[in-house]
Parts: structure tokens; sequence; C-alpha cells
């Protein structure tokens, strides 16, 4: 009998253990049923986001034109008139932008009069229905590059909406949300007839468009800590393989009304994603709504045919007093704020993100400026992003995540700082570096995106996500100006592109590593990472390798 009591007794006690919800995750899974056919939708949102961030570079393509002179044009107008003496090298070369003409002398325009100038009142363009050509942006070159400047204002403003919205209303009702108005507002900016409405469109499409920042906090908290890299990284292929076919799409669909249409439209499906997409099981719990929670995972458990023991879930541990005295949300962000730790790793973030924006819009831009086919061009240099991905997986299941980016800044930036003193009979050297660079920024991208995710609490994580995203953007705004930069040095952009790189390397040096950890859902636990091991769970052990 006492034998018996005594063997009774451990077993009693480990039924009163408390269970983490990681330990209930890693059972139903990353790869089961449900987890695919949620893959597939989240797939259509990061392929088609990755095109709606820089689609502009092909709507509003950059096209030459020339004054309009009335005497000289024939019944039928063509940009390539014979007595203007524009030849394909100069197009080729240099282009034709022209805001003043000389008056022609004779009704033949044979000779002109050299010693008059006059303005430019109509204009004759290479590409008649281009967005240029439409608007009447002939010699406004700055209301071009608008439209880019105020999408990246527009998604740092969303970022910081989008946040708010996921963290309080939840991952699915914010990425519906978004992904519908984006599909509205993109299709509308096809039907625009000026040019300042197709602004605003922009804008409010960019901030209250943009389903990725919710999209990205639901894929990463409905599947186990230790398949989460490897979930990723399929996803971000997804997203790769975006920007790989818009410029295929543009090149096929070169009229821009027609190229926002066929990009838009798909994403129309996005509202129908309220009746077939489930919420974050980790956000349920965040909120409270733990009785919501624990359907969920009967649900999923069922449809991957697993087998979840009830009183498992009856032993689902998650209580904390921010939520447990009903904080608000904007005093749970305050609350994350004031913690010392988590102000020091925002600030580091604010770098990350600045530095990862500028120098991955910077290397788009660039690619379109190189000589040869700018659809071909951009496709190449996206392509470079596929292996990017495959080592991102790779690395980080190897290395965890502190030295992998470490890596990726101080190198890529010791790439990019070197590449302007090549010698310029070495040019495939330097294109070689530039490629090279381009690989290694977009798996510090990568990187940022989750190591960020994963250093703040579940209440506030996609708050502070966004907040550091949204405030990054500068980067992005900054990134279209620095082509000036090389009317001072021709290597000047490089240099500034390494040198943040090379400082964003510097500080990861001082973040703690987020690896084989449970993705904290409190301050507290937040604040652990990096400095003690939290008591053993059983669930920590299926986090080796992640």
């Amino acid at each position: 009998m006492t034998m018996k009591k005594n063997q009774e007794m451990p077993l009693k006690g480990f039924e009163e253990e408390p269970v983490q919800l990681d330990e209930v995750l890693s059972k139903l899974g990353a790869f089961g049923k449900h987890q695919l056919i949620t893959m597939c939708m989240l797939a259509l949102v990061y392929a088609t986001n990755s095109i709606y961030n820089v689609n502009y570079v092909f709507a509003v393509e950059d096209v030459n034109y020339r004054c309009k002179v009335p005497e000289c044009e024939s019944i039928v107008t063509s940009f390539a008139a014979p007595w203007h003496n524009i030849t394909s090298l100069d197009l080729e070369n240099e282009g034709i932008k022209q805001c003043y003409r000389h008056p022609p002398l004779t009704g033949q325009c044979l000779a002109f009069n050299s010693s008059l100038t006059m303005p430019c009142t109509e204009w004759v363009y290479d590409v008649p229905n281009s967005f240029v050509a439409e608007f009447g942006l002939a010699c406004d070159d700055w209301k071009a590059t608008l439209v880019g400047t105020i999408h990246c204002f527009g998604s740092m403003v969303g970022q910081l909406l989008q946040g708010q919205i996921s963290d309080r209303f939840g991952r699915k009702t914010a990425a519906v949300f978004a992904g519908t108005m984006g599909a509205v507002l993109g299709l509308a900016k096809s039907f625009s007839n000026s040019f300042w409405l197709y602004i605003v469109l922009e804008g409010l499409e960019a901030a209250i468009g943009d389903a990725l920042s919710p999209m990205f906090m639901l894929s990463i908290e409905i599947v186990e800590k230790k398949r989460a890299v490897l979930y990723q990284m399929i996803l971000l292929n997804f997203y790769t393989g975006g920007q790989i076919i818009m410029p295929l799409i543009a090149w096929a669909v070169p009229y821009w009304r027609n190229f926002l249409r066929v990009i838009y439209a798909p994403t129309l499906l996005i509202l129908t994603y309220s009746f077939f997409l489930d919420e974050s099981i980790r956000w349920l719990f965040s909120k409270g709504k733990k009785e919501q929670g624990i359907k969920l995972i009967e649900k999923i458990a069922k449809r991957n045919n697993v087998k979840i023991d009830k009183n498992l879930l009856n032993r689902l541990d998650y209580s904390d007093d921010d939520t447990s005295s009903k904080l608000n949300d904007r005093k749970l962000l305050m609350k994350t704020f004031r913690s010392k730790i988590m102000m020091r790793r925002f600030l580091v973030c604010l770098v990350w993100w600045f530095t990862i924006t500028l120098i991955n819009y910077g290397m788009m831009i660039s690619s379109v400026l190189i000589n040869g086919n700018k659809y071909l061009n951009f496709a190449l240099l996206i392509m470079m992003d596929i292996p990017a991905n495959i080592f991102y997986w790779l690395a980080l299941a190897k290395y965890k995540r502190k030295l992998p980016l470490v890596a990726s800044f101080i190198v890529g930036g010791v790439f990019c700082v070197s590449q302007p003193f090549i010698p310029k009979g070495f040019a495939w050297l330097g294109l070689a570096l530039f490629m090279a660079f381009e690989m290694l920024a977009t798996f510090s991208y990568n990187i940022v995106y989750m190591y960020t995710s994963e250093l703040f609490p579940t209440y506030t994580r996609n708050s502070m996500h966004s907040i550091c995203s949204a405030m990054g953007r500068i980067g992005s705004l900054l990134a279209p100006q620095t082509p000036l930069l090389m009317t001072y040095w021709s290597g000047l952009p490089a240099l500034i592109f390494g040198l943040t790189s090379l400082v964003s390397g510097a500080l990861t040096l001082f973040m703690p590593e987020t690896a084989r950890t449970q993705l904290p859902d409190t301050i507290r636990e937040a604040e652990t990472i990096g400095k003690t091991k939290r008591k053993h769970d059983p669930a920590a052990d299926t986090l080796k390798g992640t």
C-alpha cells in the first residue's frame, strides 16, 4: 500500500502542473492540414503585398517627351519627328526631356531661330498612354517621384495603425480589413482621372491597405516555435515570387491602368477570409479569451487528426497581471515602453529597420537605372532573394538569430564600403559585390522581421513591431534621393549603405538571443530573454534548432 501510494503522489503532482501554450502548439504540429490551408491563404497576401510595395516603379515609369511644335507637326503626330533629329541612341543614353524650344524660321521647319527660346505649352511623349503622358507631367518630374514618396509615407503611418488594430481587434480582423481595402483602393487608382486623386488613393492604400504585418504575426503565432522559421521561409519565397512576377506582368501588360487592375484584382479574395481564416490562438489567450482559444485548438486538432487530452487543455496556464487587471491597449503599450530593457531593444530595432529599408529600397531603385531591359534587370536582382531566403532558414536553424544577423550586417557593410574603390577595369567584381550585398541585405531583412517579433510580449508584439517598422520607413523615404548623391561622388550611396550596415551590426552585439526560447507573452517574460533560463517546460525541448 505504501509503495502504491508513493507511486501515485508524483502522478498527482504532475497532473496539477500547469501547461504552457507552446507545448500544446507543438502537439498540433506545423504542417498539418490546418496549417497548410492557412499557409495557402497567407501566401496570396505575401505575394501580392510585395508587388504593392513597389509597383509604382513600373506603373509610374520614366518616359521621354519633347515639345509639340504646331507649325511642324504632321496630321499623325509621332515622337521621333524627322525635323527634331532624335536618334535611338539619344533615347537610350541620355533620354529626351524638353521643356523649352526654338521657334521655326520656315513653315517646312528646315531651320530654327536659336537666338529665341520659348517655354513649351504642349508635349509629345514617346509612350502616349503612359502615366506621365495621361496626367501631363512633362517638366514636372517631381510629381512622378512624389508617388513613391507618398506610398512610403503612407506605409509608415499604416504600420502604426495596423499594429494597434491587430493587437486590439485581432490578427484576422486587421488582415481582412487591410487586404480588402488594399484591393478596393488599388483598383480605384486605375480609374483615377486626375493626378492628385491618384496621390490621395496611393497614400490611403499604403496606410490602410497593407495586410502583411498582421498576417506575419498570425503566421508565427499559429505554429510551434521549432518550425516557425521554416514556415516563414516558405512564405518569404512567395513574397519574393511576387516581386519576380511583377516586372514580367508590367512587361506583358504595359498600359499602367490595366497593369494595376491585373495585380490588384486577386486580393478581392481576402474578403472571403472572414469565413475561412482562423484567429491566432496566442492572441486569443493574451486577451483572456481562453474558452475561444481552447475551442480553436480542438478544431485544429480534429482537422489535423491529432488527439489532444482535454486534461491538458484544462491545465493550460496563461495568466498575467496585465491582462487580468483589464489594462487597455494604450496602457499596455506604455507599460512596455516604461521598461528600460524594452526601450533599449526598441531603439536598436529602430536602427535595424532604418538600415534595412534604406538599403533594400535603394537597391531596388538602382536596379531599374542599370542599362538594359529594366524588367529583366529588376527580376534578376530580386531572384537573388531566393537563395537568401533558403540561407535564412538554414542559418537560423543552426546558428540561432544573433550571430547570422551580426555576420550579414558586417560582411554586407564591408562589401558595400569596398565597392566604390574597385578599379574600373574590374567592373565584374563591383557587380559581383553588388549582387552579394543584395543577397545579404535580403537575408538581414528577413532576420530583423523575425527577430523583432520575438523581443516583445504578445499583447503589444504587433504594435512594437509596427512602430519599429514605421519609424524605420524613414529609410525608404530617403532611398529615392540617394541617386542624387552621385553628383558629388559616384560611390557615396554605396558608402552610406555600407556604414549604416556596419553600425547596425555593432549594435546587434548588445541584443539578447531569442532562438530556442518560447515567444514571450508578458513583459516579465520578455525581460528575462537572454538573462536566465525559465523553469523547465516539456515544450522547451522541442525548441532546439529554432
